[in-house]
């Protein structure tokens, strides 16, 4: 049976959620994600239009607002994945847009309203490639600690995700880091490139030079204006970029 990513990027999160310091902080980031879920949850077709249709279904991003708020139990992995899906899109959406002020001709400033609905195919695709990057950047300082390796590995299995997903995660952290496969998704898609590296800042306290080597690197591989990465990182300040290990 195939993987489903969409179940496996939702239980990334519910991980992150079993962490009280870490809920604790994005629970009390004002400002941040939760002012960004509520725009969400209130923005009308039109925005769920542009930036990815069914991912911003008010199931999926209220999922991921009531796990912001300590009310995950209740929730599924797959209605996680769609909220942070959602969320990402938002992100990336609000951080090209903005950075349209500038003269970069680089892809990464590519008009927003190129966005098109995604298929179930592709955003399957995408959740892979966001969940390829969280857990690249929880390795860009180096090899996963035992205790942190038994921590996710622990919270994983309780999420309900089956072992075939819990196996895939294991791999995924034991394994040389993919950049490349990253980088190569992303060709032609600013909005992912957005979402990725929305992502990797917030699986990650960046509080060492190679996680910073690392998201400066992974930046300006997938070609990524700095006005477009200034975006995202105000947008991502508020949550303590702490969101996986």
């Amino acid at each position: 049976m195939a993987l489903n990513f969409m179940d496996l990027l939702g239980s990334m999160v519910q991980t992150s959620m079993a962490s009280p310091t870490k809920n604790a902080r994005m629970s009390n980031a004002g400002g941040g994600i939760q002012d960004l879920l509520g725009s969400l949850m209130g923005a009308g077709q039109t925005v769920k239009d542009k930036v990815g249709g069914d991912n911003l279904a008010a199931g999926g991003i209220g999922a991921l607002l009531g796990a912001l708020m300590g009310g995950s139990d209740s929730t599924t992995v797959n209605s996680l994945g769609g909220g942070m899906m959602g969320l990402l899109g938002m992100m990336a959406y609000k951080a090209l847009k903005n950075s349209m002020g500038g003269t970069s001709t680089s892809a990464a400033a590519a008009p927003v309203q190129t966005y098109q609905q995604p298929t179930p195919q592709q955003q399957s695709n995408d959740a892979e490639i966001i969940l390829l990057a969280m857990i690249d950047a929880a390795k860009s300082d180096g090899q996963v600690d035992a205790n942190e390796f038994n921590k996710i590995v622990s919270n994983l299995q309780s999420s309900g995700i089956g072992q075939e997903g819990v196996n895939y995660v294991i791999s995924k952290l034991q394994s040389p880091m993919e950049t490349a496969k990253i980088v190569s998704a992303v060709k032609g898609r600013p909005d992912l490139a957005a979402q990725v590296y929305s992502a990797s800042l917030m699986a990650i306290d960046v509080d060492t030079d190679a996680e910073k080597r690392y998201l400066e690197k992974l930046a300006k591989a997938m070609g990524l204006t700095s006005a477009v990465i200034k975006n995202i990182e105000q947008l991502t300040s508020a949550t303590s970029k702490d969101f996986v290990c």
